[in-house]
């Protein structure tokens, strides 16, 4: 075996450039696998992060507009979710699926001032579910609770955004918990609590109580949409069966086509949920081939150094096969020379890649941009797990010695009379 490795290292030594070119291109191919994959893994840890304050068990349900005639009316109909519909959503008919249930309703362009401080705002009736439904957090006092719904308090609850513009800039959300506030309508809120803006704030700057709002601005019977928790429909197809029996019960109700999507429209998180878990994977898969069409022209550039090699030593091979050297013994050493070049510049290729992954989530995996109030995460831990990259290496060495079969083959079957004439 020291034999082997012997000639192995005297014949890159003796061919020094070629070598390390070749080495490069096999470097450079395992060093854009493991970066790709590091970036595929960092968006994929990022659509986790940004979405990880959203639950994903919940549906959304509002009223759209009919797409197609039915029961003798025209398309184009407006529709109109009800209390009715919420009665129906939280009922017997779909007590199998549905947990708890969230009707909202809201009044937008209230001007809502504290000391000499103002701003123009939406207030949104929401009941005590909607805060784990959305996952709000609560940075100071609290969210509304059963008693604020069964008194119908005037209490709110205030975005940490329009907290600080009450407050002048100041971030001592404190400081306005327990105080009032008053709307241009003369009506007096009693802050209870001020929540974080992030994507679970759904525009909403002040909750206040769903039944207090019906009241305030006698909003009848009609609610803007109705939000519930769900469980037992763990795919895609047992999702949009649910979907489809509960759209048909309430279109048929509102005289709509049962199978008109437009008419009551349904958002599922969990099925958006799938669809971003698909694209990430199709999102792998594509740099999976961009990082192995990478690899394989290192492999080929082996394989066509091992052929030049084996062309240009000819002559060594006829005399080490007239003095008794097998064909086997060929084989070995042109293997062993393509594993040694893929094996050695592969792992450093797999080193460099995995320091790049490092230095940018050094760089970017703890940075974040705000957009419209809301904090997103570009890429988040953007490394590629040891097990990983020793595996694409592995690949490699593999991909190496098939790469030396050919030149190998060709090296045994030399004829020592024919190579001792070849010059």
């Amino acid at each position: 075996m020291r034999n082997l490795f012997q000639e192995v290292w005297e014949s890159v030594r003796r061919n020094k450039l070629r070598t390390a070119l070749t080495g490069f291109a096999v470097a450079w191919g395992l060093f854009m696998l493991i970066v790709l994959l590091g970036i595929g893994n960092g968006l994929r840890h990022s659509t986790e992060a940004n979405m990880g304050d959203i639950s994903v068990n919940v549906m959304e349900v509002w009223g759209g507009r009919t797409s197609v005639p039915y029961d003798g009316l025209q398309e184009g109909r407006r529709i109109r979710i009800d209390e009715t519909d919420v009665r129906i959503t939280a009922g017997p008919d779909f007590a199998d699926v549905i947990d708890e249930v969230a009707p909202t309703i809201s009044q937008s362009g209230i001007r809502v001032s504290y000391g000499k401080r103002s701003l123009a705002t939406t207030l949104e009736g929401v009941t005590p579910e909607f805060s784990a439904m959305n996952k709000i957090q609560i940075l100071e006092g609290r969210f509304l609770n059963e008693k604020d719904m069964a008194g119908k308090r005037k209490v709110a609850v205030v975005s940490s955004r329009d907290a600080e513009n009450l407050l002048d800039g100041s971030t001592d959300y404190a400081q306005l918990v327990g105080r009032r506030v008053r709307t241009d309508s003369g009506i007096s809120l009693l802050v209870v609590g001020v929540f974080k803006v992030d994507r679970s704030s759904m525009g909403a700057s002040f909750y206040v109580p769903y039944a207090t709002l019906r009241g305030i601005y006698a909003k009848g019977q009609y609610v803007d949409d109705i939000t519930f928790t769900f469980h037992g429909l763990a795919s895609e197809e047992e999702n949009e069966a649910f979907e489809n029996r509960y759209r048909a019960i309430l279109n048929t109700r509102h005289r709509a086509d049962p199978t008109d999507v437009t008419a009551v429209r349904v958002f599922n998180r969990f099925r958006q949920s799938l669809m971003m878990d698909k694209g990430m994977n199709l999102l792998n898969v594509g740099l999976w081939i961009i990082g192995l069409f990478t690899l394989l022209s290192g492999i080929v550039g082996v394989s066509n150094i091992m052929l030049i090699t084996v062309k240009e030593r000819t002559h060594e091979f006829g005399i080490r096969k007239a003095i008794g050297a097998t064909p086997g013994a060929l084989i070995k050493l042109i293997i062993a020379e393509a594993v040694s070049i893929t094996g050695v510049f592969g792992y450093l290729g797999m080193i460099a890649g995995m320091a790049v992954c490092e230095v940018v989530n050094l760089v970017l995996g703890k940075n974040s941009m705000s957009v419209m109030g809301e904090e997103f995460r570009g890429i988040v831990d953007p490394t590629v797990g040891v097990d990983v990259a020793l595996e694409a290496t592995l690949l490699l060495i593999v991909a190496g010695t098939v790469a030396g079969l050919i030149p190998a083959w060709k090296a045994a079957r030399v004829r020592p009379i024919e190579a001792l004439r070849a010059d």
